[in-house]
């Protein structure tokens, strides 16, 4: 339960906002921010728009008053909403979600918005911008690490996304920490597309490995792919280096793929006592390819991929 010190702390201060006076945006330049703008919300609250979602922390009795009529700090807790049930916004999400599981025939998560200004009718109005099907498949696989022969591991991460078994994976695609350079990221994802080209043509999927943030939009934060570059890869790892940290990943769609399709997508942590890839295996397998970048890299027997989806626990064991 939060107090109200709670509420007061971790209250939103800013938001962002699209600037559509900029006729001209540069996001290489820029980064993904570049069309937004950082505002207080005192802004929004001279526009009107939070009227319905903000309240007002009263000092001298310390408590908070739904509304603004009062002077004050202004705490975003969407108390008209709900708990005054200024619009039917838990109901009207509810029809939504049977509406919908009912049509598709399975569990979904959407995401909405909802705009309080009243429209022709008198009333406010709820969008459906997108709708996912939920995984369902993320039962606990067990990975009994006792069991595991320590010198068959590839890869160790105790935080991944994905769940069960992968046993005809053969092909390893990395980027080469030693030449990487955060400058030639763009190259390095052309590198990368070429190379998921040849493997779709050849029907071969593949582990694909490198450092920061896949699919991110600033190349400075990880290797900006799309997913139509990668789509041949079945196992996704992100490493962090000691000059190349990962940074959290906003990218919806990009994970939407990767939790609808199951594919293993693994962060290997420099900072983590346990996370690691073996670095020396992957140099000293048979080389397929090599760009100025990357190495494509093929195991003589398919690799053993093995993940917990719910200890987020997942491991790649060499076969010999």
């Amino acid at each position: 339960m939060y107090t109200t010190k709670d509420l007061l702390n971790s209250s939103q201060l800013k938001f962002y906002a699209l600037n559509t006076e900029k006729n001209e945006v540069d996001y290489v330049a820029d980064g993904e921010l570049a069309s937004l703008e950082l505002l207080d919300i005192s802004v929004a609250e001279s526009h009107g728009t939070i009227n319905h979602c903000a309240s007002v922390y009263l000092a001298d009795n310390d408590r908070i008053e739904t509304g603004l009529g009062t002077a004050g700090p202004r705490i975003i807790n969407f108390a008209d909403i709900l708990k005054y049930h200024y619009i039917p916004l838990a109901e009207t999400i509810d029809v939504m979600l049977a509406t919908i599981e009912d049509a598709l025939g399975s569990p979904v998560e959407i995401e909405y918005a909802v705009d309080l200004n009243k429209s022709a009718n008198g009333l406010p109005s709820f969008y459906l911008l997108q709708i996912k099907p939920l995984v369902g498949n993320q039962l606990a696989y067990n990975i009994d690490l006792g069991k595991i022969d320590k010198t068959r591991i590839l890869l160790f991460t105790q935080s991944s996304l994905g769940n069960g078994e992968i046993q005809h994976i053969r092909d390893v695609v990395f980027v080469d920490i030693d030449k990487f350079n955060k400058l030639k990221t763009y190259d390095i994802a052309m590198d990368i597309e070429k190379i998921n080209h040849k493997m779709i043509k050849e029907n071969t999927e593949y582990i694909l490995i490198g450092p920061g943030r896949w699919g991110t939009r600033d190349p400075f934060l990880g290797i900006p792919v799309v997913w139509s570059q990668i789509s041949n890869a079945r196992v996704i790892a992100e490493v962090s280096l000691a000059n190349f940290p990962l940074d959290s990943s906003l990218g919806s769609h990009f994970f939407h793929n990767v939790t609808s399709m199951n594919i293993g997508y693994f962060s290997v942590l420099d900072t983590s006592p346990t996370d690691y890839i073996r670095w020396d295996v992957l140099n000293n397998c048979e080389t397929i390819a090599e760009t100025a970048y990357l190495k494509h890299v093929r195991f003589p027997q398919p690799l053993q991929v093995l993940m917990n989806g719910r200890q987020k626990t997942s491991v790649i064991l060499i076969n010999t």
